[in-house]
C-alpha cells in the first residue's frame, strides 16, 4: 500500500503522533528503557523546538501530542529519538534488525474541538488496553503531570489546557474532571481513522483548511475497521 504524503502544518495546531514497533513487536521491556526514551524525547524535542503536550509509552507503540515549528523539525526529533533508542535496545538485548516501523504516523489536530479529547485518548490508552483501571495508575504517560502536577522537564502545556483554570490546581482539577466522561465511540473512531490514515482531525471546515480529504474520510470507510490503539 502506498504511503500517504506528509501534510503541511497549520501554525498553532498540534500534531498527533503514533510510532509503532516493527510488526507490532515489543519496544519497552524495562523501566530503564522507558526512562531512556523519556530522556531522549526531552533532549530532542528541545533541540528541535517541538512542544510535547502529552504522551504514552505502551509496550509496542508510542503516542504523542506535539506542537512542532514545522514537519522537518518533528521528523528530526522522531528520527533521533528512535534511532538512538533502537541502537540501545539492540545492543542491550543482543538483537539486530529494525525496532520500529519505517516511519511514524501523524495527523493535525483541531484545537477548538479535539485537542483535549485527543490528549485524553492518549493518556487513556493503558485503561483501554486493560493494563490499569485508572490512567493515573500507569507510570509511563503524561497523565500524572497534566492531572496531578508531577514535575516534568518534557511536558509543555498547550494554551487550550491552560484555559481550563486560572491556577495550576484549578487547571488540574478541571482536567481530572474530564476523565469522568467517556470518549464517545464516534470520537474514538474519528481519532483512530485520522491517525492511521494521516487525515486532519477536526470538522469539515478544519479538514478543508488543513488541505485534507473530505470529512467523510475521517471515519471508518466501508470494509475498513479502525485499528484499535
Amino acid at each position: 500500500m502506498a504511503r500517504l504524503p506528509r501534510r503541511s502544518l497549520l501554525p498553532g495546531y498540534p500534531v498527533h503522533v503514533l510510532q509503532r514497533g516493527h510488526n507490532r513487536g515489543c519496544c519497552f521491556s524495562s523501566e530503564v528503557e522507558h526512562v531512556l526514551y523519556l530522556g531522549l524525547m526531552q533532549q530532542f524535542s528541545e533541540r528541535n523546538g517541538c512542544a510535547v503536550h502529552s504522551y504514552v509509552m505502551m509496550t509496542n507503540h508510542v503516542h504523542m501530542l506535539v506542537s512542532p515549528p514545522d514537519i522537518a523539525s518533528l521528523s528530526r526529533m522522531m528520527q533521533k529519538v528512535n534511532q538512538i533508542f533502537a541502537q540501545y535496545v539492540n545492543r542491550h538485548h543482543h538483537r539486530s534488525g529494525p525496532l520500529w516501523e519505517t516511519r511514524f504516523k501523524s495527523c493535525l489536530v483541531d484545537t477548538s474541538q479535539y485537542f483535549l479529547t485527543c490528549q485524553r485518548y492518549i493518556e487513556l490508552n493503558p485503561v483501554r488496553a486493560g493494563m490499569v483501571d485508572r490512567p493515573g495508575e500507569y507510570p509511563w504517560s503524561s497523565h500524572g503531570i497534566n492531572a496531578e502536577g508531577k514535575p516534568s522537564g518534557l511536558i509543555a502545556p498547550h494554551d487550550i489546557y491552560q484555559r481550563l483554570g486560572s491556577t495550576n490546581e484549578s487547571r488540574r482539577a478541571a482536567y481530572r474532571a474530564l476523565f469522568g466522561c467517556p470518549i464517545s465511540d464516534e470520537s474514538l473512531a474519528r481519532i483512530r481513522a485520522s491517525i492511521n490514515r494521516g487525515i486532519p482531525l477536526g470538522d469539515e471546515d478544519f479538514v478543508r483548511t488543513a488541505g485534507g480529504q473530505n470529512s467523510d474520510r475521517a471515519g471508518p470507510g466501508p470494509g475498513l475497521a479502525p485499528v484499535l490503539v
